[in-house]
């Protein structure tokens, strides 16, 4: 059993600190808000009057907080966890934050000879709630090893994305994909439904696609991944649909803002030569071209 200081008590916090708990180990947690607090004192948690205090004396320390800069003065502020822990622990942040704010609290921590690894949290409070969350985490490898146990005490999929700062910019990466196919998928169920069709209907054959079963998995790895352009569907292709989407679109007043911005970049791959490409590779070639890689 450790001892484990856990600073932020909300959904995600609340939930995983349980999971910690029910693994056996001991708590001590702070949150700004005290009924938060309470609760988790009713389940049979130390309360801690300040992060310093969480800190102390603990083996590991959680965080997990809303954004940067509470993360920041929940580390380096007055009573602030820094200034409890001891060198022969590791506090690890959980929060979804920018990368470049991460590896400064990292950097500045360590010039106190103190040790930082970064796990955010992939997947929901429900999947918090049933200790199946996912870890996306950066730092030394060594150190990750010494906090697998909790880790997997909260969540089941632990990946070691590299140093500090890569674990969030996989996070970022991840909630950017899924935000975004969330709109554009959005936008053409409600296209679907002005112009007539059944949403029962969309969703069948939606879902036996790439459309709703995602690329990463279906369409990408024979092609974009390993960068053949040979194609399985033209480039050129896909952008003629796309127009004719929006001209749909545009026939029933559906907003198609994604689209338009797509067929943008798809045309912008075709004046590039890749219109015979296939539709992935070419326009992953596109964008690491626009982004100089």
């Amino acid at each position: 059993m450790a001892k484990i200081g856990f600073v932020g008590l909300g959904q995600m916090g609340n939930a995983m600190a349980r999971n910690l708990m029910k693994a056996g180990h001991d708590l001590h947690v702070f949150d700004i808000s005290q009924s938060a607090v309470d609760a988790m004192v009713d389940v049979g948690a130390t309360a801690a009057k300040t992060a310093k205090d969480a800190a102390i004396g603990s083996d590991v320390v959680f965080s997990i907080l809303p954004v940067g800069a509470i993360v920041e003065q929940a580390v380096f502020g007055a009573d602030g966890i820094a200034m409890g822990l001891s060198k022969d622990a590791i506090f690890v942040d959980m929060s979804t934050i920018l990368p470049d704010e991460t590896r400064a609290i990292g950097g500045r921590l360590a010039g106190m000879g103190l040790t930082m690894v970064e796990a955010p949290v992939g997947r929901t409070s429900d999947h918090a709630i049933a200790g199946t969350v996912t870890f996306m985490v950066g730092g030394d490898a060594a150190d990750i090893e010494r906090i697998t146990p909790y880790l997997n005490a909260m969540g089941e999929a632990i990946t070691h994305c590299g140093p500090l700062g890569a674990g969030g910019i996989v996070k970022l990466v991840n909630n950017y994909i899924s935000s975004v196919s969330n709109l554009v998928t959005a936008e053409g169920m409600a296209l679907g439904l002005a112009a007539g069709v059944d949403q029962d209907v969309l969703v069948d054959v939606i879902s036996k696609t790439p459309a709703g079963r995602g690329h990463i998995g279906t369409s990408w790895p024979a092609r974009a991944l390993v960068d053949d352009p040979s194609p399985t569907f033209q480039l050129d292709l896909a952008r003629k649909d796309i127009g004719l989407a929006l001209s749909a679109a545009a026939a029933v007043k559906v907003p198609m803002a994604t689209g338009s911005v797509a067929r943008e970049i798809y045309s912008i791959a075709s004046a590039a030569g890749r219109g015979g490409d296939d539709w992935t590779t070419g326009i992953y070639r596109t964008v690491k071209s626009l982004a100089a890689i």
